[in-house]
């Protein structure tokens, strides 16, 4: 999933749910859930040689700059508490990527990493092609403007 999907959807779960004890879990469960939907993201082709390292960081920090955006506009007329528990609920929902980034940046997993992203991987379902893989994420946005 890109992460605007997961970032939106855990920055939903914090604001609705309010409780780190409770947001915490649910936008980690998240993650997992919505990367088991075949999907699309800029990773896609990283892992078998048809992106590049370099082309998947910058569409990655683009994507990550869209999403502290939508957030900010999604969320900031509710007020600075409501905006600041809308990122903490980002990042925690963008964990087991950010967990994944050593490996597939650096070829470096730490141990305590490795069965962290094996599970991870084991989630991770991509779709046929880049339409089909974008689609449930464009309603995952929708969902979340609607809901928030």
């Amino acid at each position: 999933m890109l992460s605007i999907s997961h970032g939106l959807s855990g920055a939903l779960l914090a604001t609705k749910l309010g409780h780190p004890l409770l947001f915490i879990p649910a936008c980690l469960a998240i993650h997992y859930l919505q990367d088991w939907i075949p999907h699309w993201d800029v990773g896609t082709g990283l892992s078998n040689g048809l992106r590049k390292k370099s082309t998947t960081i910058g569409l990655e920090l683009i994507e990550l700059i869209i999403t502290v955006g939508l957030i900010y506009i999604f969320w900031k007329p509710a007020g600075d508490d409501v905006l600041w528990l809308a990122a903490i609920g980002a990042f925690c929902a963008l964990l087991p990527d950010f967990m994944e980034a050593p490996r597939n940046f650096l070829n470096w997993e730490p141990a305590f990493l490795r069965p962290l992203n094996k599970l991870h991987a084991r989630f991770h379902h991509s779709a046929p092609n880049m339409i089909l893989g974008l689609a449930p994420q464009l309603v995952t946005v929708v969902t979340v403007w609607l809901l928030r």
